[in-house]
């Protein structure tokens, strides 16, 4: 099964692509919002959706992509386990939603996570390591590490196998030496 997004209003469709043949091209109307949309079958260049990532043991990383380490979405009842490769610089997490511009977005429904809930920064030390910081962006339910919120002006320094909430929502800091 395939799931295509309404571009109109970001609803999933679902579809048996074992019916259809590579190169067919196929229009769908969202049950939602009525929007027609058309899709052509056919090997994609894009990544695998997460799901299917997961599933598959894990994602598979382009060039230089997770490198400097990842975030594991813990699974519940609001999510599949996701996992979020890091960039250099400010990662901006937030809830998925179209037109939001967090560059590091969860794909849940969990109402307690914000548009733009936290920060993770990835930088280098004057001996080159990475170095991980993690700050709260103002959001609505707060940042917790080990149970204890960040408050809005404060910097925590957090390391491999970190485990903080957001929301209902649990991550892992995971970094590229880890196992």
């Amino acid at each position: 099964m395939k799931r295509v997004r309404c571009p109109k209003c970001d609803q999933y469709i679902t579809f048996d692509e074992t019916q259809y043949e590579a190169g067919q091209s196929l229009v769908f109307q969202c049950p939602d919002c009525g929007k027609q949309f058309g899709i052509r079958i056919g090997v994609s260049k894009l990544r695998q959706t997460q799901r299917e990532e997961n599933a598959s043991g894990g994602p598979k990383l382009e060039e230089g992509e997770g490198r400097y380490g990842s975030l594991i979405v813990i699974e519940n009842v609001f999510h599949y386990k996701q996992t979020l490769p890091l960039k250099l610089g400010d990662n901006q997490i937030g809830r998925y939603q179209k037109g939001n511009p967090v560059n590091t977005p969860i794909e849940t429904v969990d109402p307690s996570v914000d548009l733009l809930h936290c920060i993770v920064n990835v930088s280098l030390d004057k001996h080159g390591q990475l170095k991980y910081t993690l700050r709260d962006a103002n959001s609505n339910t707060g940042t917790f590490v080990d149970n204890v919120e960040i408050t809005p002006r404060e910097r925590r320094v957090i390391e491999d196998g970190t485990l903080f909430t957001i929301g209902a929502t649990s991550i892992i800091l995971h970094t590229p030496d880890s196992k």
